[in-house]
């Protein structure tokens, strides 16, 4: 029998009313890989998808010290009282040797923490690409069931977590430090490439020349890059986290891209070619995860990998050998 608590009837309702304990439930639950909790996890993602969607999706990185985490403070607490719900997906880097997490990001957000339209999750990497949650997809469709109007997806900002965090939103968002001289020559083009908007963070006091002369700058690199979008052409911009400077400016980018995308028709695209491309993360997951779960298979792998490591066996014998295995386990099931 099901505990109550994990019922997937019992938690969509409950999401639905906006139960912000349940919604907390449901998030451990599609984090867990326990199969009974992946199997109640399914059926609640397939009961609440009719429910998600209606939410700004907005992705926001930028170096360790460009202030993420406050700006985000700000941002959500300006958008609550507007009257908005909040929540915060905050992606921390996890040790790939223990999969613990620094899960700080709920001291760093202390105000937008307390605030009750606002939710912050911080999720464990657990040693995925770009130190990416696994589940953040699964969780922002429960957090948008339960109401909230803006879903914000903080990276590490480092690795390759960037272009991952970009293809689940529908915004991305770049902050950068003023001073963009040095800071120009090694930013990496990629992240340029995929950003729907630049902001210089920290223009307040003595930063606030320095972030003019920066986002310059940066107008300067974009300017000779190819666009993502046909209908949309990334602005940069100057803001201050701390002294809530231009946050407001920023967000009303936000919200006209998200009405130019709609009305061309390109955000749906957008967004229907995102869940393709996690359909089949998600099936390179499942199939990795196969491969542990078959007892005949595990040991072949230990003995094909050190065969492998020593040269003995090439590795796409080794492949073969694994992949014939993995089919005959699944035909004795």
């Amino acid at each position: 029998m099901v505990p109550t608590h994990l019922n997937a009837d019992l938690l969509a309702k409950q999401i639905l009313e906006g139960n912000r304990a349940s919604l907390a439930r449901a998030i451990t639950l599609v984090e867990s890989r326990k199969p009974e909790h992946r199997a109640i996890a399914r059926d609640l993602l397939t009961q609440l998808l009719p429910y998600s969607g209606k939410a700004h999706r907005v992705g926001i990185t930028g170096v360790p010290g460009v202030g993420k985490s406050t700006t985000i403070d700000q941002l959500g607490r300006n958008l609550t009282e507007a009257g908005k719900k909040v929540a915060v997906l905050a992606v921390d880097p996890s040790s790939t040797r223990t999969g613990g997490s620094i899960l700080g990001d709920k001291t760093r957000m202390e105000q937008l923490c307390n605030d009750p339209n606002a939710f912050i999750r911080p999720s464990p990497s657990a040693g995925t690409l770009g130190g990416v949650a696994a589940r953040t997809r699964e969780t922002m469709f429960l957090c948008e069931a339960a109401g909230y109007d803006v879903i914000l997806v903080e990276t590490v900002g480092i690795g390759q977590s960037e272009t991952t965090v970009a293809d689940m939103v529908d915004f991305f968002l770049v902050l950068m430090l003023p001073g963009a001289g040095d800071e120009l020559q090694g930013i990496k083009k990629g992240v340029l490439e995929i950003a729907d908007m630049i902001a210089v963070n920290k223009a307040d006091g003595d930063g606030w020349a320095r972030a003019r002369k920066a986002a310059a700058q940066y107008r300067a690199a974009l300017h000779i890059m190819t666009p993502v979008s046909q209908n949309w052409t990334p602005p940069v911009m100057t803001v201050s986290g701390l002294a809530n400077e231009s946050l407001d400016k920023m967000w009303k980018k936000v919200v006209e891209h998200q009405e130019k995308l709609s009305a061309s028709g390109e955000l749906q695209e957008k967004r229907s070619g995102q869940q393709v491309r996690w359909m089949w993360s998600m099936l390179e997951d499942r199939m990795k995860s196969l491969l542990r779960e078959k007892e005949e298979v595990t040991k072949l792998l230990e003995q094909v990998e050190k065969s492998v490591e020593s040269g003995s066996l090439p590795a796409s014998v080794a492949v073969e050998d694994v992949m014939s295995q993995l089919l005959a386990s699944l035909k004795k099931d």
